[in-house]
């Protein structure tokens, strides 16, 4: 004889609220602790250099870009600003020699991206010794590479 009543088994539960509590308090927290900076705020001050000049007589390849962004490859001007324009002044400028240095002359108000840009077209054709010319010194005018 079976005294026991029947047990109805109840299917386990699984509650999302909890779980959902803890990550918006971790998220909560994440975001106060957080600091947010401007990156516009911060002041940069450009080091000047202070290396030597390149030897005069070392063969290189040189790329001028003005205030706007215009290229000169070794003093000859290019139609347009695109990549491939510059590519190829380059190609035919070198021919196939990539060991030349490769020296790049802005001017100070040159949007970066031309000089991006210049620098990505060199490594795209495989030169290696790339310098950027700067001002040594304060007020002296003497072109120095300040990176190879």
């Amino acid at each position: 004889m079976n005294l026991r009543s029947p047990r109805r088994r109840e299917e386990p539960e699984i509650n999302l609220i909890p779980m959902i509590d803890v990550v918006l308090v971790v998220l909560i927290f994440f975001v106060i602790a957080t600091s947010f900076r401007k990156e516009a705020d911060l002041k940069i001050e450009l080091p000047e250099a202070s290396q030597r000049p390149l030897p005069a007589e070392q063969e290189r390849l040189e790329v001028a870009i003005d205030a706007q962004g215009r290229y000169r490859v070794n003093d000859m001007a290019l139609a347009d600003t695109a990549i491939n324009t510059l590519k190829t002044a380059l190609s035919e400028a070198a021919g196939d020699r990539r060991d030349l240095s490769f020296v790049i002359r802005a001017d100070g108000r040159t949007p970066h991206q031309a000089v991006v840009t210049v620098m990505d077209a060199a490594g795209q054709l495989g030169f290696k010794r790339l310098a950027i010319v700067t001002i040594q010194g304060a007020g002296r005018n003497e072109p120095v590479p300040a990176g190879r």
